[in-house]
């Protein structure tokens, strides 16, 4: 369950309508947070200038005023306090105000606690003369408490935008995804009928339009290029059968003549066997290419005894045995050539790789067997075995071109029928077709 939520997850992820959502809400977000920024530096650069030149200013008016009065140098200004120490109180400074004795002219931000215990912030403006030591203190901790305030709107106003950024992202999202929408699903309806449906005209000549007539034309050309697939299947089809029967009806009538040989026979009924394999192979080719289930009441007992009197006729003297197990009476509905197809190349693997022994065929109610006790399969193979053009491991000095389990897993698609093939208990394959 985990793991599907991650896949779905990431799918959502990569949906162009998600893409588009998260560009707005990032580039929402990304020049509001600029624009607060820049706005809050530029604000406390202006604001720290301010402070600076009006305590500049008034520590000059302070100084001033001690020269023409030194016992009423008061400043008629809120928030600024003024003090004046003469040499004999230099010392004094030291003990009261330890931090303020070390510093040097200019302005000098501090921070302290007041009566209370509450803990405030304040601007020292200093100016040292050998006569007079002038001090102008001024209370930051409103200035400060506003740009809280401000900092707070700030924030706030980049929580407003980025939703608003979300919401103009959603809205657009629907209005670029809608004509995509709109032509995945035409597409997904033309798809139902064998000749596709005209896109381009039901957009505008814009990105879709040109995307919905490149579909068009994609699919004006992959029709063609089926329809010559299947003419081509059905001619060949039809070309093969003839030559075929020819041959069927020669071959019978060789082996009606009495004065023939069982060498002769027995070469005749070759014959016929691989006339009569060709003929099942070329039907089942013709119902692959066309993508359509033949149906029929096909005796899977039969067609398995067929294909072993086959087979055992071309043994040639190789030490095996093979068998048929089981009761009979498995129907399918498909044909004979589709199941003598199916089946037949599991029992042809199973006589080719396997040197000596038995190859057993049993029979199950739904299913059919093709046990063998050849040299088994490597864990290569049992992972490649359906794969077009792969031969086995064991397949260096055989015939064959590794097209026959791909034809047996195309069948088993077409039909919904399954077809797997393991290794032994203790040797040889085991192959299993279910109906």
């Amino acid at each position: 369950m985990a793991a599907e939520s991650t896949r779905r997850a990431r799918r959502y992820r990569r949906r162009l309508r998600s893409r588009i959502i998260l560009s707005f809400v990032l580039l929402g977000f990304g020049l509001t947070a600029l624009f607060a920024w820049s706005v809050n530096r530029v604000r406390d650069q202006v604001e720290d200038k301010l402070v600076v030149d009006v305590m500049n200013r008034n520590i000059d008016l302070y100084a001033q005023q001690y020269e023409r009065d030194p016992r009423n140098p008061s400043l008629p200004v809120d928030q600024m306090r003024a003090f004046a120490f003469t040499p004999d109180k230099f010392e004094s400074v030291r003990q009261s105000q330890p931090d303020w004795y070390e510093l040097s002219d200019g302005i000098h931000g501090l921070s302290g606690v007041d009566e209370a215990g509450r803990p405030f912030s304040y601007r020292l403006a200093v100016r040292k003369t050998p006569q007079v030591w002038f001090f102008l203190a001024y209370d930051m901790t409103t200035t400060l408490r506003g740009q809280e305030q401000f900092n707070r709107a700030i924030y706030a106003a980049v929580v407003v935008f980025t939703l608003l950024s979300l919401l103009v992202g959603l809205w657009a999202a629907s209005r670029v995804m809608s004509p995509v929408s709109e032509l995945a699903n035409r597409l997904k309806q033309s798809g139902r009928s064998s000749q596709p449906e005209a896109l381009a005209e039901h957009f505008p000549d814009d990105e879709v339009g040109q995307l919905a007539a490149a579909l068009d034309d994609y699919a004006a050309r992959l029709t063609e290029v089926v329809q010559r697939d299947r003419e081509f299947n059905a001619d060949v089809s039809h070309e093969l059968r003839t030559p075929l029967a020819v041959i069927r009806g020669a071959t019978e009538l060789l082996l009606s003549r009495p004065e023939l040989d069982d060498r002769m026979q027995a070469r005749l009924r070759r014959i016929q066997r691989a006339e009569q394999q060709c003929t099942d192979l070329i039907s089942a080719l013709l119902l692959l290419s066309r993508n359509e289930r033949g149906h029929g009441i096909c005796d899977v007992g039969k067609v398995a005894e067929q294909l072993l009197d086959a087979h055992r006729a071309q043994l040639g003297g190789k030490p095996l045995t093979l068998q048929l197990e089981g009761e009979s009476g498995l129907i399918v509905d498909a044909p004979e050539a589709a199941v003598a197809v199916a089946l037949g190349n599991l029992i042809g693997n199973a006589v080719k790789y396997t040197p000596q022994g038995d190859v057993v065929v049993r029979l199950h109610p739904s299913s059919v067997e093709v046990v063998d006790s050849g040299p088994g399969l490597t864990p290569e193979d049992a992972a490649r075995l359906f794969e077009r053009g792969y031969r086995g491991t064991h397949a260096e000095h055989s015939q064959g071109g590794g097209i026959g389990l791909s034809i047996v897993r195309r069948l088993c698609e077409l039909y919904g029928w399954d077809v797997r093939v393991v290794p032994g208990a203790e040797r040889g394959v085991v192959a299993t077709l279910s109906f």
